[in-house]
């Protein structure tokens, strides 16, 4: 994972649920490419037509609110999504996400600025987003450095198999 991330922004709004990003209809699929195709049918069903590999999803409050299915961010990530950024966002949905690896960024102040097609610069380490458009810079949240790590990792598995379970041998 890069610690500076830049893309494209698509932007949504509030309350945006687990059930918009990915319909529970879809929970019998598993791989993350078979998802990826079916991201965001429930806020739209031409939404992935959008999509670019590298974009950021850019949102308001509460991003990731619903049911606690890790398929969303799963779907997401599968589908190019490279970080989202969110004033704020359901606290499981948070979790899942950086345990697939998928990175997070709350910025409580300033994502209504941030408009679609905009390009954006996270760094991640230093808490900061800059939009490249408007020539804005806003300060965002820092992850802890455990959770840093797994997200370095690619994810929690990943970061198990690389550091705790080569201890034991």
């Amino acid at each position: 994972m890069e610690k500076i991330i830049e893309g494209k922004v698509l932007k949504l709004g509030n309350d945006i649920d687990t059930d918009s990003i990915l319909p529970g209809r879809y929970l019998t699929l598993s791989n993350p490419e078979d998802l990826g195709k079916h991201v965001m049918e429930g806020y739209d069903l031409h939404y992935k037509d959008k999509i670019e590999k590298g974009n950021i999803m850019v949102a308001g409050t509460n991003f990731g609110c619903g049911s606690s299915r890790e398929h969303a961010p799963i779907a997401l990530k599968a589908a190019g999504i490279t970080a989202v950024v969110a004033a704020s966002f359901a606290r499981i949905f948070y979790r899942n996400a950086i345990n697939i690896g998928l990175p997070l960024v709350e910025v409580p102040e300033g994502t209504d600025d941030i408009m679609e097609e905009d390009i954006i610069k996270l760094d991640l380490e230093n808490g900061l987003l800059d939009d490249l458009t408007t020539d804005k810079e806003y300060t965002t949240s820092k992850l802890p450095p455990f959770m840093f790590e797994i997200l370095e990792n690619g994810g929690l598995i990943d970061y198990l198999n690389k550091t705790r379970f080569n201890e034991e041998k």
